[in-house]
């Protein structure tokens, strides 16, 4: 380092034969004495010794000599002052270098060492040369300590001893001497020093191992170049990166002191490479759990296969984490849906597998299935070409026999799916900006506790979590935010979704989406859905609505609980079952809906809240709570808030059992649901036989199932005006919708009862 080459800093003085009015005799400083026209200073054009130099009688006891120029002292550098001096007369004085420490605002820094060793003058006509070194840091050889306060100094020399001789001076020198401080002074060692060549094509790793072994607790500086590494490298001291490496795609990079995604961006100048290779090494390494983005925004032009940079690994069961960053898509044909058409056969005998598949190699893992007799959010699990077999992550309904199916691999800016298994990995605080051209994650297609929180999948093409297997076993989605691309168009025109499920035990909760075609498809069971608000409207009158959840198997083992239901419905079907007719399976159970707002505005009438859709006959509900929610629309009444789609099937009211439909409140609904039903019935005229009508208040319109109890308010009397203390019998599944009970007396009564009916049989 040398700021009088590098910054252009100028450090020497004039000679002195440029005159002597800049030269003091006090301390330097604006406004002291200079030794122009001095009685006891001369130039002397032509030493032998020296050339022009200056020729100075020492009258005081310290004869002092300062440049009056502003030497600028910079954080860092080292200067070295050096005179050369010879006495000529008279008596024989001392000499030494001396300065003055300025500091801001030309204050002088007291307290300071200001002048160097002194060397005594011998002989008349010897050269005798004196120096000293002035640095702010307290470093052998540093003559003059002075800190970082001081910001210029004045300097020269004193002479001191006896008074009367005379001297020769010759002109003084300060000069930039940091690069003999370097090796003590940087707290780096440089790559380049351990014979890193930097130009890309040699291999550097000796070089670098060789840094980072002499670094001692210092940093490694990887300077400006290209550096080649062939093989995996582990840094174990901290790394500077002003140049940036390149690596075969196995090769590992393990910053273990600097573990963040800003420190592999500076080492591969591209953002994509280094969140791949951040990545490798997070899979490989285990000192982190996590990986950090920094904040930092990465530009993404194609899907990040994370197992293709990770690749000799195909499963991994231990924590990892990543943080803190964005994705942010650039629109490319790398982002295009893959589209293939192809012929297969399904057999219920194997319902999770297409024989016979035309073109088996052309079709992506990971695609979605389309065709007759499919549900939705079937998914390519595997392949096997050899074999021309295709295993589904569901079954299909009605797809018995041989047909042409459409396969559409949507692409995804983390793509898992090349994992056999991943647990316990997480993402947190991380927004995925996919701008209308690429979808967020696809799961592993094995693994559990995959765990998304805090983070944003905004306008996602086509789906923001995708499970084409068992990967979401255990899920976890929290605090999330999910906003469409699609908000523009009508509610049944939107065909992007939040997420799919396949595995069980999914807990989705406190998250917001807004104007998806679907929220949640939950294939699985033992789901936990909590505190989540998603609204699916459009500005039509009378519109239509998608569902928000739709749960496609009959034995649910799910809660919904403290929701905001916003213009979309819970739709339960068994589509992916594929002998859909109830034959000795759990039909329509265990499904929990409690304390959730439901709002819908300007729909159409026939619109509901809960809809269940049995693709097969035979099926019942075996198990269902519906408490304690709000129900209210805006813009227009709906009929009720539940019913059966029977596009396929309906159900069998006959055997209905352990519906709870209680404590709910309703605003601007026709039917206001419950079960158990209490009626109030007036007799006005005397009848044996009293026909009490439970329509349409059941849930789903069902049957008059159970008379849980009769209480009469007041005296029930007969004609003659006697009352009559008598309980009556009842009569279920009367009228032509079995939704009436008769009560029967022993002789034609008339009053007021209060009755409690059910459209189940309670467990």
């Amino acid at each position: 380092m040398n700021k009088a080459i590098t910054d252009g800093v100028i450090l020497m003085p004039p000679a002195f034969a440029a005159g002597l009015d800049v030269w003091s005799s006090g301390d330097g400083t604006p406004g002291s004495d200079t030794y122009e026209n001095a009685a006891n200073a001369a130039l002397v054009p032509a030493d032998q010794d020296f050339g022009g130099c200056l020729e100075l009688q020492k009258l005081d006891s310290v004869q002092q000599l300062r440049y009056m120029g502003e030497t600028p002292l910079l954080p860092g550098c080292y200067l070295r002052i050096t005179a050369r001096v010879k006495a000529v007369s008279g008596n024989l004085p001392s000499v030494r270098i001396a300065g003055w420490a300025g500091g801001a605002g030309g204050a002088h820094v007291t307290g300071l060492t200001e002048v160097g060793p002194s060397v005594a003058l011998s002989q008349y006509g010897e050269v005798v040369e004196v120096s000293a070194i002035i640095g702010a840091g307290l470093r052998t050889g540093v003559d003059m300590v002075w800190g970082a306060e001081p910001i210029y100094g004045h300097f020269g020399l004193d002479l001191t001893g006896a008074s009367g001789g005379v001297v020769r001076i010759d002109d003084i020198v300060i000069e930039d001497i940091t690069s003999v401080f370097l090796r003590d002074m940087m707290n780096w060692v440089d790559v380049r020093d351990y014979g890193a060549v930097g130009d890309g094509v040699s291999d550097d790793l000796a070089a670098f191992e060789a840094a980072d072994a002499a670094a001692a607790g210092r940093k490694v500086l990887v300077s400006k170049g290209t550096y080649f590494l062939g093989d995996s490298m582990t840094f174990e001291s901290r790394v500077e990166f002003e140049g940036t490496v390149v690596m075969p795609d196995a090769a590992i990079l393990s910053l273990t002191k600097d573990y963040d995604l800003p420190a592999y961006i500076d080492a591969f100048g591209n953002e994509e490479l280094a969140y791949k290779k951040a990545v490798q090494a997070l899979f490989n390494n285990s000192d982190h759990e996590g990986l950090d983005m920094g904040g930092r925004q990465i530009t993404v032009t194609q899907p990040i296969d994370v197992q293709a940079a990770v690749a000799n690994r195909t499963s991994f069961s231990m924590r990892r984490h990543i943080r803190n960053g964005q994705f942010d898509v650039q629109r490319g044909p790398a982002w295009d849906t893959e589209v293939v058409t192809s012929q297969a056969t399904y057999s219920v005998a194997d319902g999770r597998k297409l024989t016979g598949v035309v073109n088996v190699a052309n079709i992506p893992v990971g695609s979605l299935v389309e065709g007759t007799g499919v549900g939705r959010e079937v998914y390519v699990r595997d392949k096997n070409v050899a074999t021309q077999e295709i295993t589904l992550n569901k079954q299909l309904y009605d797809a018995e026999g041989t047909q042409v199916f459409t396969f559409r691999r949507f692409k995804y800016v983390l793509d898992f799916s090349g994992f056999e298994d991943l647990d316990k990995f997480s993402i947190s605080d991380v927004e995925f900006r996919c701008s209308g051209h690429a979808s967020g994650i696809l799961l592993a297609p094995s693994g559990l506790i995959f765990h998304l929180r805090d983070c944003f999948i905004t306008r996602p093409k086509d789906r923001c979590i995708t499970s084409h297997g068992e990967g979401c076993q255990g899920m976890l989605v929290d605090r999330c935010q999910f906003i469409s691309d699609e908000g523009a168009k009508l509610s049944q025109d939107r065909v992007s979704i939040v997420m799919n499920t396949t595995g069980n035990d999914v807990k989705i909760r406190n998250n917001r989406a807004s104007k998806f075609r679907h929220f949640a498809v939950i294939g699985g069971s033992g789901s936990i859905i909590t505190g989540n608000h998603f609204f699916q409207g459009d500005g039509v009158s009378e519109g239509i609505r998608t569902a928000g959840i739709v749960f496609t198997g009959t034995n649910t083992r799910a809660v919904v609980n403290g929701n905001y239901v916003d213009n979309a419905f819970l739709e339960w079907t068994n589509e992916h079952d594929n002998a859909p007719e109830f034959a000795t399976e759990l039909s329509f159970s265990q499904l929990s809906i409690t304390e959730n707002y439901f709002l819908c505005s300007h729909v159409a009438p026939w619109f509901s809240f809960l809809v269940v859709k049995p693709y097969g006959t035979g099926h019942f509900i075996n198990g269902l709570t519906v408490q304690g929610n709000f129900f209210r629309t805006i813009g227009g009444e709906i009929e009720r808030v539940e019913r059966v789609d029977t596009s396929f099937a309906d159900l069998n009211y006959d055997r209905m059992k352990n519906v709870t439909f209680t404590n709910n409140m309703f605003n601007l609904i026709d039917v206001a649901t419950e079960n158990p039903l209490i009626v109030k019935h007036a007799q006005p005229t005397e009848a044996q036989v009293w026909t009490i009508d439970c329509a349409p208040r059941f849930p789903f319109g069902g049957w008059a199932q159970t008379l849980e109890s009769v209480q009469p308010i007041g005296a029930l009397r007969n004609a003659s005006n006697a009352a009559r203390h008598e309980q009556p019998y009842g009569v279920l599944q009367q009228g032509p919708n079995k939704d009436r009970v008769e009560l029967v007396f022993e002789q034609p009564v008339r009053g007021d009862v209060t009755v409690k009916v059910r459209m189940d049989e309670p467990l």
